[in-house]
C-alpha cells in the first residue's frame, strides 16, 4: 500500500469533498476552509484546510467569529501533515484547548487477514433498537470505566435515520455486553471508518476486538469499499498493527468554547 497516496486520497475525499455526516448537518466551504455545521446539538468542526503562513490567522478567526454568532461549541480537526506547520499553537493561541492524540490508521480491506473468530460462549449481537443500544452503552461504560452518557443521543440518531450507512454490533458473552462497535459508510468514497470495539476487562486478549474488526471489514467489502479508517487510541493502535493498518498521521481534536 503506498501511504503517501493513500493519505492524499484520504485528504481528498474524506475531508476536502466530504459529505455532511447526520441529517440535518451541512458542510460549507468558505476560502481554504471546509467545515461541518451539525444540527443543534450535534457535532460541528473544521474538518480540511488549505491554509499557510499568511492566511492562518485570519482564517482561525473567522471561524471562531462564526460559530460564536451561532452560539456552537466546535472542533478543528488538525492532522500533523496539515499546513502550516505551528497550526497547532496558532489555534491554542486563539483560545482552542487540544484534546488527547489519536493515530490515523488505514488499511486495504483486501490485506486484511481472518479475524480468528470469537471466543467460546461471546456471540455477535446486530444493533437494531434503542433497548440495543442500552447494552452497547453498556458495553462502553464497561471497556472505559466513565459514562456513556453523553454518546447516547448520536447513536439513537444514528440508529433512526442512518441505518443503510451505519453498521452497529455488541459482542455478548451470555447476558453480558462485553465490546460495542460500529461501522460507518461513507457514500461517495472508498473509505468506511470504524468507531469504539473497546473490551471490558475481563475479557481482553481474546481476540474479540480483531474478530469485530473482520466482522466490520467484511460488510464494508460486500458493499464496495476498498479501505478502513480508524482514529486510534494508544491501546488499539498495537492490534491494528497486528492486523496490518498503517498509522499515516496523527489527529489532534483542537475545540473552542464560545
Amino acid at each position: 500500500m503506498d501511504t503517501a497516496e493513500i493519505l492524499a486520497l484520504f485528504d481528498r475525499q474524506m475531508r476536502r469533498d466530504t459529505l455532511a455526516d447526520p441529517p440535518g448537518a451541512r458542510v460549507e466551504r468558505v476560502g481554504k476552509v471546509v467545515r461541518q455545521v451539525g444540527v443543534e446539538g450535534g457535532w460541528s468542526a473544521v474538518v480540511w484546510s488549505g491554509l499557510d503562513q499568511a492566511t492562518a490567522r485570519p482564517a482561525i478567526a473567522e471561524q471562531v467569529q462564526y460559530f460564536t454568532e451561532l452560539g456552537r461549541e466546535f472542533e478543528w480537526k488538525l492532522y500533523s501533515h496539515d499546513q502550516p506547520e505551528d497550526l497547532g499553537e496558532l489555534l491554542l493561541a486563539a483560545g482552542f484547548e487540544a484534546e488527547p492524540d489519536e493515530a490515523l490508521m488505514i488499511a486495504r480491506i483486501a490485506d486484511l487477514p481472518d479475524g480468528g473468530g470469537l471466543p467460546g460462549g461471546v456471540r455477535l449481537h446486530p444493533v437494531t433498537t434503542p433497548a440495543d443500544v442500552e447494552l452497547m452503552l453498556s458495553a462502553h461504560e464497561g471497556a472505559f470505566e466513565t459514562t456513556a452518557d453523553w454518546l447516547r443521543p448520536s447513536l439513537l440518531d444514528m440508529l433512526a435515520e442512518s441505518p443503510r450507512t451505519v453498521s452497529m454490533v455488541v459482542a455478548m458473552a451470555g447476558d453480558m455486553p462485553v465490546c460495542g462497535a460500529r461501522l460507518e459508510l461513507h457514500p461517495g468514497t472508498e473509505f468506511a471508518s470504524l468507531w469504539g470495539g473497546g473490551t471490558v476487562p475481563a475479557w481482553r486478549g481474546r481476540g474479540i476486538y480483531r474478530a469485530l474488526v473482520a466482522h466490520r471489514a467484511k460488510i464494508a467489502a460486500e458493499h464496495g469499499y476498498r479501505y478502513l479508517q480508524v482514529d486510534a487510541s494508544d491501546q488499539s493502535r498495537p492490534i491494528l498493527q497486528r492486523l496490518g493498518f498503517a498509522a499515516l498521521s496523527t489527529t489532534t481534536p483542537y475545540v473552542y468554547k464560545p
